[in-house]
């Protein structure tokens, strides 16, 4: 930890997300306002005490849909990143440690998918299922699954035929013992930084999803809502956009950040 701290590429990602998560975990205990409460008489409020970050064209408070934006957010990224990397792992070790038939299979329903538009995909359930953040949330995290599975089968395939694995075999170890003991660790860092990735992708898909209206609903506030909310006022009332995109900037940017920097650190 001492060697990723001393990185200021992945320092400035994590004090960036530690800040956003602690304006998050605020918004469970404390909100300036409820976030769908609406007062007209006070809508394309500026910056000021009583609204901090402003008010939108309901005059609802911008900061309390920001914080409640960030739990959907994170609550999303966090779910897919979780199904890709245990899905992804598991397809990726059997591909890679067996091999063959197995390998060939898995590889070929993989770049099936892979040759398929993730956010068409996404359109498509949608257009099936209906508008739903359930709906979302399973097809944002079936586009994640590919990314993982790639990387986990190429470590797979780099250290199965190393000393440590005929050593471990000598020894009359089990292949699920050498695949999740004694490979999976070694792959582990290239699994992190997917895994950040996975995080921002997945943000960054609710939120384009949630702008034409397929992602979250109303009145639940999530950054690509509040941007098309915002974007028919945006002569009147500017930051009713920039605001929303800054802190979705923000959120991306500091996971980047921190994937940057455990490749860096662990690239030394």
């Amino acid at each position: 930890m001492r060697k990723y701290f001393s990185n200021a590429i992945f320092l400035t990602g994590f004090i960036l997300f530690s800040t956003l998560m602690i304006l998050m975990l605020t918004g469970f205990f404390f909100l300036p306002y409820e976030p769908d409460e609406i007062n007209v008489a006070e809508k394309f409020q500026s910056f000021s005490f009583r609204h901090l970050l402003g008010t939108d064209n309901l005059g609802r408070d911008v900061l309390s849909r920001i914080m409640v934006g960030l739990k959907i957010s994170m609550a999303i990224g966090f779910i897919v990143m979780i199904f890709g990397l245990v899905a992804g792992t598991l397809l990726g070790s059997i591909s890679g440690w067996f091999g063959g038939l197995t390998d060939l299979i898995v590889m070929k329903i993989i770049s099936t998918q892979m040759s398929f538009p993730g956010i068409l995909f996404a359109l498509m359930l949608l257009a099936v299922f209906g508008s739903d953040i359930k709906i979302t949330v399973l097809a944002i995290s079936i586009m994640s699954i590919p990314r993982y599975t790639r990387i986990v089968r190429s470590g797979f395939i780099k250290y199965k035929t190393s000393l440590f694995v005929r050593a471990a075999k000598s020894r009359g170890a089990s292949s699920l013992r050498i695949m999740y003991i004694h490979i999976l660790p070694n792959v582990l860092t290239e699994i992190l930084v997917t895994a950040t990735l996975t995080f921002s992708l997945a943000i960054l898909s609710e939120s384009g999803l949630s702008y034409l209206g397929l992602g979250v609903q109303p009145p639940t506030p999530s950054f690509g809502r509040m941007i098309n909310d915002a974007q028919r006022f945006i002569f009147a009332n500017p930051m009713g956009v920039l605001v929303p995109v800054f802190f979705l900037i923000a959120l991306v940017l500091s996971l980047n950040l921190i994937g940057d920097g455990i490749s860096r650190v662990n690239g030394k």
